[in-house]
Order: C-alpha cells, then structure tokens, then sequence
C-alpha cells in the first residue's frame, strides 16, 4: 500500500520529525525511559525524534493509525496528510502533496 506523496520525502521529513517530537513522551516508543532521553545531546535526540518519523512513515503505509507515546498519528489519504495529535487534540499536520 504505501503512503502515497507529491512532496519531497526529505521534507516530509523533516517536518513529520518536528511533529512527532511535540508528543512529550514520543521516545517511549523505542521503548526508552525518561531517565535514558534525558541524558541524550540535543542532536542525538533529533536523531531519534528522524529515526521515529521514519518509521512511523513507512508504518503508516500497512496501517491508518501508529501510537506515540501518549500521542497517535494518522494517515488521512483522503486529505494528503498525516495528523499528529496528543489527548484527542491536533497538534500538528504535515502536508503530503
């Protein structure tokens, strides 16, 4: 199946990491603690937060909705658009075309 994309996958990127990254405990997903992301740098964390999107991406191509931490992010075919909300609130959309 696949999520279909009009836009550069860099840059679909780019923007679903700084999505997912607003999901506080978005790193539990990696099954990490509190106590390990913390004593990340800065830099490894965004390289986690890219590792996450990705996945969560090639993911969203088998099935419609992935759970993040205490978020969930959807692919929404009908609208060109992966939706990244946490407690029932959206909190980001990032565009696919």
């Amino acid at each position: 199946m696949g999520v279909k994309h009009a836009r550069e996958y860099k840059d679909i990127l780019r923007d679903l990491t700084e999505a997912v990254g607003g999901i506080a405990d978005s790193y539990t997903f990696f099954d990490m603690t509190g106590e390990e992301w913390e004593v990340l740098e800065e830099s490894e964390r965004h390289e986690v937060m890219e590792a996450l999107a990705d996945d969560v991406f090639y993911g969203l191509g088998e099935q419609p909705s992935i759970e993040v931490g205490t978020g969930v992010v959807v692919y929404r075919p009908k609208h060109h658009v992966i939706e990244v909300s946490v407690d029932g609130t959206e909190i980001r959309i990032v565009r696919l075309i």
